[in-house]
């Protein structure tokens, strides 16, 4: 199959699944099916799927893959203060670090929502249905909804990273209190940890909380600087830590945390 006909055929199987879909006609326009592909990933539930859809969706998702470009980490430049530290700009799930960081809501199973912008969203639907299948099995096993501080580790898939870190951040409504900026803390810890535990040697951080969740973005950066570099005084596996930032401001806030020099740039 040519990479339209993998996108048809994917978006076939998926109508098929629910009797609501099949007054939809799958439009003419590449990114329309593009749009529809990853709105019908978004929203199916964690039921099993045949071995010839995932296989013919980890072709068709590796080709996107390679065509929206994979970053290489190694090549990012370091932080004058700390060679172990990296700012970058630009989508987190292009990075081939070792693992990247998805900030997750309490059900970890990914974001329902259709083509919604958010981190959990955009993993899910790059990383594939095995991800969300992953997740539920683990916490079916787990029986109760993730903690808010915690971290998981799933492996990636489709993405170039080789694992994802989940971790459920602090929701702030109104004022941000001392539980929220520890709870914060513990997110960006136990992602360290987790990491250390698994011998992971690279690790990319999003900024955790401030979307939906409402963490001001000057403090969670403090907090998120403050808490990296704390962990990394002690020996560990982690040889590099990205700091990703996707908007202006936050590339701001962390240029004067870290120094004017600290931001690269994507073409992303």
């Amino acid at each position: 199959m040519t990479h339209e006909e993998q996108r048809r055929y994917l978006i076939r199987e998926l109508l098929a699944e629910d009797a609501q879909y099949q007054s939809i006609v799958i439009p003419e326009n590449a990114q329309k099916q593009k749009d529809l592909l990853r709105a019908l990933m978004n929203v199916r539930p964690p039921m099993p799927i045949g071995q010839d859809f995932l296989t013919v969706q980890d072709e068709y998702l590796s080709a996107e893959r390679d065509m929206e470009g994979v970053v290489d980490v190694h090549d990012l430049p370091s932080l004058r203060c700390d060679e172990r530290l990296v700012l970058w700009q630009g989508d987190i799930t292009t990075l081939n670090a070792d693992a990247i960081v998805n900030a997750a809501n309490s059900g970890m199973r990914g974001c329902f929502r259709a083509l919604h912008s958010c981190i959990d969203n955009i993993v899910h639907s790059k990383s594939g249905i095995q991800l969300r299948l992953y997740c539920d099995e683990m916490m079916n096993q787990q029986g109760y909804e993730e903690p808010t501080g915690q971290a998981k580790i799933t492996p990636a898939f489709n993405l170039p990273s080789q694992y994802v870190l989940h971790t459920v951040g602090p929701i702030v409504e109104g004022r941000v209190t001392q539980h929220n900026r520890e709870l914060l803390a513990s997110c960006y810890r136990s992602c360290l940890e987790l990491a250390t535990e698994n011998g992971l040697k690279t690790i990319a951080f999003c900024c955790i909380s401030t979307g939906v969740f409402h963490f001001p973005n000057q403090e969670a950066a403090e907090i998120a600087v403050k808490t990296v570099t704390d962990f990394l005084q002690v020996p560990s596996s982690i040889q590099r830590v990205i700091f990703n930032v996707f908007k202006d401001a936050d590339k701001q806030i962390y240029r004067e945390l870290l120094g004017p020099n600290a931001a690269v740039e994507t073409t992303h």
